[in-house]
């Protein structure tokens, strides 16, 4: 793997982006990420996703996607969609260790963990597609909705609000913050906590919070996806893209 590493912490697997500084969200982070969800899955009882001290994930990768045609986005997209529903749905207890930015795709990725630990200071989090012209996509909405409730979903996506980690703390959407070398720490331990208990009764008690999600997600994503990539290719929203890949 050459865009993120899988750490063995014992029970509790650390799974690193380290994708350059930025550790944008391109195809091969997410096929490598996919790899690692399975042996995270065959191999442990809990992961931490961390990204950089800088940027957990600034988000997709732009001007690597900018450059596709539509089948080759829409493929893309499927792919990306699909891995973070397996991280959603994995049947073992997850944290995403955010010590740095977590943009658009990064914040969607720490969402789909079970609980989220941010480092304090200046490390943003937010859902800023809307800013660039497009939707924030429907799983991620989905998610956050039941992370933090309809009022902070709205203000984050309508907005595409930059939320630092105590207002991120205050609207219920990380679980704790902490200092910048206490926060991988943070997540392993608390993972480790529930990795301990008697693993039997785990996997359906998940089950229970993310069953409805991804049967509502999987049953409107198709038309859902026509419209995303509709949005994607209009002529305003490449324009504003392509002044988006100028800040890579």
């Amino acid at each position: 793997m050459t865009t993120l590493a899988l750490e063995d912490h014992g029970k509790v697997a650390i799974v690193r982006l380290a994708n350059n500084v930025i550790n944008a969200i391109g195809a091969e982070v997410v096929e490598e990420l996919a790899l690692a969800l399975q042996e995270v899955r065959g191999r442990f009882r809990g992961m931490v996703l961390a990204g950089g001290n800088k940027f957990f994930s600034i988000g997709l990768n732009l001007p690597e996607l900018i450059e596709l045609d539509r089948d080759g986005m829409a493929d893309f997209w499927v792919r990306f969609e699909d891995t973070v529903l397996k991280l959603y749905t994995l049947p073992l207890p997850t944290a995403a260790a955010i010590a740095g930015h977590a943009n658009g795709g990064g914040a969607i990725l720490a969402l789909a963990c079970d609980f989220r630990f941010i480092a304090a200071g200046r490390k943003l989090i937010s859902l800023n597609e809307i800013q660039i012209g497009l939707p924030v996509p429907y799983l991620a909405d989905m998610m956050l909705r039941q992370i933090a409730g309809d009022r902070t979903a709205t203000r984050m996506e309508y907005l595409g609000a930059f939320l630092t980690p105590d207002e991120a703390q205050a609207a219920g959407v990380v679980d704790g913050v902490c200092s910048d070398a206490e926060v991988e720490a943070r997540a392993l331990a608390h993972i480790e906590a529930v990795a301990a208990l008697p693993p039997s009764g785990f996997p359906l008690t998940k089950q229970h919070r993310v069953k409805d999600v991804r049967a509502q997600f999987l049953a409107g994503r198709e038309s859902i996806n026509r419209a995303f990539m509709e949005c994607w290719f209009m002529p305003a929203t490449q324009a504003l893209l392509k002044e988006a890949v100028t800040k890579f």
